[in-house]
């Protein structure tokens, strides 16, 4: 797929945050800077591995913007910016799209459970035309954490009812099954889908998904990259198996925790611990032993990860 807004690897930025739980705009423009420059096409902030849902309205309106401050490129962020009720998801939306952001990503209401497919539709539909356009929506499924599904046929729905908007899906089930549903559904008519599994990647990709928004590839986006650019072959598949063993061993230990933790130890930097409640710090047993497991995929060292100089206008 060629003319997909957020093409290739995307990796579901890390949001660093002070000792006091604030927003750490410095470290986050930092990692952002570096995955950039290293693998990384487009950056999804503030979704899932960000811990968006740690964070209230004005503190991801100043996310966004101080990453833009920053020197991140608007066109190459899609935001998440799906509340439990309308009226935030609308304005953290526009806000995203008045920054410059082409697209955002939005999970479904995931408070109340079990909402009929009429009352999620309803529901996007609702936010859609109250954004007024100019904004490309993609679509979170992720029922793991939101517990609400979103089906190939509510997909359908918002796709015909809002064509050229509803542009793309990110899925993170995991299942190789589900998200080849909605490729084979819906790539051939330029629907974006993205694979946040990072073993899925490369099969995915050959199937017709626009690319990849995952976690690990905070630390694994080179071999992303390499994954993306040769598809088959034996650099993508050694890209892939890199992807695939970099994921396990950040998930040896809870992965939110374990991927700051990795990157606190490559880089030397303590502050890339701190985390939000309900999230916490892992123990010495956790911490060696995702570290040990990093180690042992051989993707060391991170390069550049460390260099100071590309905090020099993120304060």
């Amino acid at each position: 797929m060629t003319d997909a807004l957020y093409a290739g690897v995307n990796a579901a930025l890390i949001t660093a945050v002070h000792a006091d739980l604030s927003p750490d705009h410095r470290r986050t423009a930092h990692l952002a800077k570096w995955l950039l420059a290293n693998g990384c096409n487009s950056i999804g902030v503030l979704g899932t591995t960000g811990e968006a849902n740690s964070f209230g309205l004005n503190e991801r309106r100043e996310i966004l913007e101080k990453l833009a401050r920053n020197g991140i490129p608007v066109a190459r962020m899609m935001p998440g910016t799906g509340f439990t009720n309308i009226t935030d998801t609308v304005e953290m939306s526009r806000h995203a799209r008045d920054l410059g952001c082409p697209g955002v990503l939005v999970l479904p209401p995931f408070y109340y459970k079990n909402p009929s497919e009429d009352g999620l539709f309803a529901y996007y539909s609702e936010v859609i035309e109250r954004i007024g356009g100019g904004l490309a929506i993609y679509l979170y499924h992720f029922p793991a954490q939101s517990a609400v599904p979103l089906t190939v046929e509510l997909v359908g729905r918002l796709i015909e009812a809002f064509p050229g908007v509803v542009r793309g899906i990110k899925d993170s089930t995991g299942d190789a099954a589900q998200t080849e549903a909605y490729i084979r559904a819906f790539a051939s008519r330029g629907f974006e889908v993205y694979p946040g599994g990072d073993s899925l990647f490369q099969r995915m990709l050959g199937l017709g998904a626009a690319g990849c928004i995952t976690a690990a590839t905070n630390l694994s986006c080179r071999f992303a990259q390499q994954v993306y650019t040769h598809r088959t072959g034996p650099e993508a598949d050694a890209g892939q198996a890199m992807m695939n063993s970099c994921r396990a061993a950040a998930g040896t230990v809870p992965l939110i925790p374990g991927l700051r933790e990795i990157i606190a130890r490559s880089t030397g930097d303590d502050g890339w611990r701190q985390i939000r409640p309900p999230h916490t710090r892992l123990t010495r047993e956790e911490a060696d032993r995702v570290w040990a497991a990093w180690q042992a995929t051989g993707a060391l060292p991170l390069p550049g990860l460390e260099d100071a100089g590309l905090l020099r206008d993120a304060a």
